[in-house]
Parts: C-alpha cells; sequence; structure tokens
C-alpha cells in the first residue's frame, strides 16, 4: 500500500507545479497585453475648472447660460463643487425681467435649467473683476480668502478655464467697466507654471476674436480654443421667444451638444472636440492653438479636463494593514449617560465678534 500513496503524492505535487507555471505564463501574457506604462498616460492626479462669465445686464442673458451649461457639463462628469470656481457676473436667475424667477434655459424648448438647485456661485456680481481673475489663477489672495474660493491647484493637476462675453482685438470685457488684455492673460498663466499650479491647462473661450486672446500664451502645456479668428465676430444661436433674448451663443451650443454624449469612461478625445462647430454652423472660424501642448490632442482623453478620472496604480506586492483601534475613553454605561448629559445641555449661537464687557 505504501506505494500507491507515494505515487498519489507525486501527482499531487505535479499538479501543484502545473497549476503554478500556468499562472506565471498567464501573468506573463497579462503583462504583454497591457503596458503598465500605456496605462497611464495623462499623468495628472486631479481636475479643476475655472469657469468666469464677464457680462452684465439682461440682453446679455447667453453668457450667464454659456457658463453655467459648461459648469452642469463638468459636474456630470465627475469634477465636484470644491475644485470648481464659478464667476458670475450678473444673477440673471435673479433678474426682475426674468418671467421664470430662479431659472436660466440654454434652450428655446427649456428642457433644462441649468442654474438648477446645486449651483454654488463662488464670484458674483461686483466680485467678477480683473483683479479677482489674475488672483485667482496665481493664487495671491488674501489670507482671509475661503477655500471655496481658491484654485488649490498644484504640479499635478489639469485645469480648464472657460471664459465667456464681450471681446475685441485683444482683450475681454468685464461687465463694460474694465478689461483683461491677452498681455496680462499670459502673464497670469505663466505665473501658474512658474508657481506649479498646473500640469496641463486647457484654454476655452468664447466671444467676439476670441483668438486674440491665446496669441500672446508662452508657457507650456497649454491647449487652447477660441470661437472665432481676429476681425471675426462670434454669434449667438436662437431666441427663446418667452424669455426675449439669446438663450446660448453658437460656438457654446455646438460644444454642449458633443459634451452631452459623453460619458465620465468615454473615449472622446479633445483633438475630437477641437473640430467642434465648423464654420458651417458657428458662421465664425473656430481657432485653435496645439504648439505649446507636448502631446497630441487626437490622444488626449477629453476627461483628461472635463471629467475628473483618477489613476489607478496597480501593486504586485501585498501590504499589510494592522488593525488600529481608538482608546475608549469610557464603558458602554458611562458613554451613554456622558452623552445625555452633553443634550440636555442648552444650545446658543457662538459668539462672532469679541464682546465688551
Amino acid at each position: 500500500m505504501a506505494a500507491p500513496m507515494a505515487v498519489k503524492k507525486n501527482m499531487n505535487a505535479f499538479k501543484i507545479i502545473a497549476i503554478g507555471w500556468l499562472s506565471i505564463l498567464m501573468a506573463t501574457s497579462f503583462s504583454k497585453a497591457v503596458d503598465m506604462e500605456d496605462f497611464f498616460t495623462s499623468e495628472h492626479t486631479n481636475n479643476w475648472a475655472v469657469l468666469v462669465d464677464t457680462s452684465r445686464f439682461w440682453f446679455n442673458y447667453r453668457h450667464v447660460a454659456n457658463v453655467l451649461s459648461i459648469y452642469r457639463s463638468v459636474k456630470r462628469l465627475g469634477i465636484p463643487d470644491s475644485h470648481i470656481i464659478l464667476m458670475v457676473a450678473d444673477d440673471m436667475a435673479c433678474n426682475p425681467r426674468n418671467p421664470r424667477p430662479a431659472t436660466v434655459f440654454n434652450n428655446a424648448n427649456e428642457q433644462i435649467n441649468v442654474y438648477g438647485d446645486d449651483v454654488e456661485v463662488d464670484y458674483r456680481g461686483y466680485e467678477v473683476t480683473v483683479e479677482n481673475i489674475i488672483r485667482v489663477l496665481t493664487g495671491r489672495l488674501p489670507p482671509s480668502t475661503p477655500r471655496s474660493k481658491r484654485l488649490l491647484s498644484d504640479e499635478n493637476s489639469n485645469i480648464l478655464v472657460y471664459m465667456t462675453g464681450h471681446g475685441g482685438d485683444g482683450f475681454l470685457k468685464f461687465q463694460d467697466a474694465e478689461e483683461i488684455s491677452s498681455v496680462e492673460l499670459a502673464d497670469a498663466f505663466e505665473q501658474m507654471w512658474q508657481k506649479r499650479r498646473y500640469h496641463e491647462a486647457f484654454f476655452m473661450i468664447d466671444t467676439c476674436q476670441a483668438e486674440s486672446m491665446f496669441q500672446k500664451f508662452y508657457s507650456p502645456n497649454i491647449l487652447a480654443v477660441a470661437s472665432s479668428r481676429v476681425g471675426e465676430d462670434s454669434l449667438s444661436h436662437h431666441v427663446d421667444p418667452s424669455i426675449g433674448v439669446y438663450v446660448i451663443d453658437r460656438y457654446t451650443y455646438y460644444a454642449l451638444e458633443f459634451l452631452e454624449r459623453v460619458e465620465p469612461n468615454s473615449k472622446k478625445t479633445m483633438g475630437q472636440f477641437l473640430q467642434v462647430c465648423p464654420k458651417s454652423q458657428c458662421v465664425s472660424t473656430v481657432s485653435y492653438r496645439t504648439d505649446l501642448f507636448r502631446r497630441d490632442p487626437s490622444k488626449v482623453l477629453l476627461t483628461d479636463f472635463f471629467g475628473s478620472v483618477r489613476n489607478v496604480e496597480l501593486l504586485t506586492e501585498t501590504m499589510d494593514f494592522s488593525n488600529v483601534t481608538m482608546p475608549q475613553t469610557c464603558s458602554k454605561e458611562s458613554c451613554g449617560s456622558q452623552a445625555n448629559q452633553e443634550s440636555s445641555r442648552p444650545l446658543k449661537y457662538a459668539e462672532q465678534f469679541p464682546m465688551p464687557t
């Protein structure tokens, strides 16, 4: 009986060795099929968006609709409010001329209220100034500025900067009171690069003669697109008769039409997005700049700027996490009585300012 038992043990050992070799072969073939260097192509770890509407007055309703529409798209694709700086120069939802208070629509069918119930405007009204947009981009804000109004990006951040309003050759107007020049904007991006505030940036602008606003850029890793060339006007798309004004611009309308078909796991690329709105649709000529950008836009995922897809690192070794327990300062019975005592205390507001005695 000893001989058959020895044969059975040898057979079991052979099966174990065979399974081990098969596992190694499968792992090798998997590593050949999926190159880890190709897995991480974007090299960024977080996404931010700075969305700016620079216009006031009821007849500029469409500019507010523009920026709120882009805001809705980036939130839908995963960028949280904590990573979005929204600047709106005029609150059309509360404008007394608005026949539908607390709403902003971007189409005549009024299918989507882009103002919604969860819009978090960080800079509104007269806070939308040239000084503030430059301070936000460069991080030169007063110490008292809350985190919600800060662009807390770093060298691993991809940033989408969208601007809309009225502009001309080399400038963008802010509330018909002041202007930001293309040189000032270019210098702001250079400060961001020197201070390691972005990894890659996508600059998108919808205004007249919009191309002039990125012609002075000289900082690396910037991809830019504009709704019109120098000497061209950027036109509105259509009127909502019930509201009585134009409700969206042409370029942003067709850009949104493209973005609405994008999901967080989409494989659509920035190269495809740059082809949005040909001249037959936009009337103006969409212009873009890729010479400062080190990657091929046709190989860059759209969600690298409009979404918030985080990289996942695969580890070959195991990691042991020991159980961490919090020290218990009271027993089950005493903790219960302590909680009851806390809940019985009268509540009061904290004093906002030192009160005189």
